[in-house]
């Protein structure tokens, strides 16, 4: 019984990494709006760089994720 609840509370606490990405995830969203209003004419090169560091920063949720359904479902 005690072995289940610390399953549980261990994948809650693994999912407290993909908070991190969520905010990461709206910094970029952010700067790269920011800078396309301030210079429209490099939009192309901010918007490719935005959606890089997206995706890397999603890539951590995405860890968080199967560290999670690891402990759930593996151990």
């Amino acid at each position: 019984m005690e072995a289940e609840a610390a399953k549980l509370i261990g994948a809650g606490i693994a999912m407290i990494g993909a908070m991190g990405a969520g905010l990461g995830v709206g910094m970029a969203a952010f700067g790269g709006v920011q800078g396309i209003a301030r210079n429209p004419d490099a939009a192309g090169a901010i918007q490719t760089n935005m959606i890089l560091g997206i995706v890397f920063t999603e890539a951590i949720a995405i860890y968080c994720l199967v560290v999670a359904m690891l402990i759930l479902f593996v151990f």
